[in-house]
């Protein structure tokens, strides 16, 4: 069913009011929490990758904070093991039966906090609940329920102590991003206001599991005309052949990015996407699943470069609003 002007309306303002909440916390870094706000209600997951101290767990837990519904932290580690993730089955000898009992998986909003410090079979142990939405232990399934929604942070690869995540992790996020550091005046205004330690923890809920799934929902009935779909097959392909790109975008990659963009147009008061929504996302979707060339990397060629320039080479797409 169409989206209407009316309901159009009603999610720009709902997601404006998610922003202003955040930001509470995050100052001076919208564009970045507008991008995990727009993530979350396109059903993905978020990969926060940033120097320590950036505010990249504040900015986690003060999203989980704004949802009415569950929320864990898992501290990863190199000592962690999968089943403190997904949990484990345990002999209840009172019942005679062997009972499961759910690790921090299982919440609305899992902050993951320093992803790549653990180990790479704890890291898998997030492939499938991350793609699926289902934890199996022993043979049973077990779904994790909606909304679900893995806000992963990391310290850049080059850190003491970090593993790097495989591409089939890094390919199950939807996005990922970086706050960086404040500008001058945030700097000094966060300073003024040193002695609020948890800034996070005073971020009050505002929505309410249903509703968050109703904006979903809503999202992926906004209009895309054919030759934006088009434009975005194109942009994925591009990543296959480009000279400096040993694996390009995959299928997932592509059905991320038109998610996304549907969700950015109607944040936006639009009940259309337009290229504009796609050449805006494009590097925050798909930048961190291309594997550069060994040479390329060597030689400084990044992967938010060569999105770039394939949005540069690749002739705009005329399209229809409606």
């Amino acid at each position: 069913m169409p989206v209407t002007q009316e309901q159009s309306a009603w999610f720009a303002g709902a997601f404006d009011s998610l922003v202003t909440n955040v930001g509470q916390a995050i100052l001076g870094k919208e564009e970045t929490i507008k991008l995990v706000i727009a993530a979350m209600l396109s059903e993905g997951h978020v990969l926060l990758e940033d120097f320590p101290g950036t505010g990249k767990t504040v900015l986690a837990k003060a999203l989980a904070n704004t949802l009415e519904g569950t929320n864990s932290r898992i501290q990863f580690t190199p000592d962690l093991l999968p089943s403190d993730v997904t949990g484990v089955t345990i002999y209840n000898q009172a019942s005679n039966k062997f009972e499961f009992h759910k690790g921090p998986i299982f919440s609305s909003v899992v902050l993951a906090d320093e992803i790549n410090r653990a180990s790479p079979k704890t890291q898998s142990a997030l492939l499938e609940v991350m793609e699926e939405g289902v934890v199996t232990v022993d043979g049973e399934s077990y779904p994790v329920g909606k909304p679900f929604m893995v806000i992963a942070t990391q310290n850049p690869v080059e850190q003491a102590g970090t593993y790097k995540l495989p591409e089939a992790q890094l390919d199950r996020f939807l996005i990922k991003t970086s706050l960086g550091y404040p500008d001058r005046d945030t700097a000094v205004s966060l300073l003024l206001d040193a002695a609020n330690r948890s800034r996070s923890s005073k971020i009050s809920p505002i929505i309410a599991a249903p509703s968050l799934i109703a904006m979903s929902q809503l999202a992926s009935d906004v209009h895309v005309d054919r030759s934006v779909m088009e434009y975005v097959t194109d942009i994925v392909h591009a990543t296959r052949t480009h000279k400096d790109v040993a694996l390009g975008v995959s299928m997932r990659g592509g059905l991320a990015l038109a998610r996304m963009i549907k969700t950015w147009a109607l944040a936006h008061g639009r009940m259309y996407a337009t290229p504009d929504d796609v050449n805006a996302l494009a590097i925050p979707v798909l930048a961190h699943r291309l594997i550069v060339d060994a040479e390329s990397e060597f030689a400084g060629v990044k992967a938010g470069d060569i999105i770039a320039g394939i949005l540069v080479d690749l002739p705009v797409p005329a399209y229809r609003a409606a």
